[in-house]
């Protein structure tokens, strides 16, 4: 069952959903809005021109208040909340329709688990043929949260748990 924004308010001031930092006018009748925060990691080329899933990536990360992401770029950004989901819930990470419209595809591994606490990384990519600007602190996109019925047995505790910044992939640990 997905959260109205009564359920949101009522788990955030028992403090059982937290989100840092954040302000009331975030919450939406079925999600709270997310802003984009102002670290952008993008992959470093490779000899081969080649990713390898069982090799480790390395990422250039900057830290600015504005990104220019050019036509058919991707990048990894990060949001401002630090968000701490508890064992019997899960939120969807969904991009704004008026930005989507522009041709920034939001993300494309949108799932938080329960039991995750950290800063939700963001794959942003530009399927338009101009630049588009970001800019740190504008809403980027929002979190739907969905009440599951019994507590996980087995919350998130996996690499990416107390994530702050854009991170990179670390699928290569799936081959150790």
């Amino acid at each position: 069952m997905i959260l109205s924004d009564g359920e949101i308010q009522r788990l955030l001031e028992n403090r059982q959903l937290q989100i840092h930092p954040m302000e009331h006018a975030q919450i939406q009748p079925a999600s709270v809005d997310i802003r984009l925060g102002n670290t952008f990691s993008i992959l470093e080329d490779t000899p081969t021109g080649i990713i390898r899933l069982n090799e480790g990536r390395n990422y250039k990360t900057i830290v600015s208040n504005s990104y220019l992401l050019l036509p058919g770029q991707f990048v990894l950004a990060t949001t401002v909340e630090y968000i701490t989901l508890p064992n019997n819930l899960t939120a969807f990470v969904e991009g704004r329709s008026s930005l989507g419209r522009l041709g920034l595809f939001i993300q494309n591994a949108g799932w938080v688990d329960p039991g995750f606490e950290g800063e939700i990384t963001l794959e942003l990519f530009n399927a338009n043929r101009y630049a588009i600007e970001l800019q740190a602190g504008h809403r980027i996109g929002q979190l739907v949260f969905a009440r599951m019925k019994e507590n996980a047995l087995r919350p998130y505790s996996g690499k990416y748990q107390g994530q702050k910044g854009a991170t990179g992939s670390k699928v290569f640990l799936d081959f150790s």
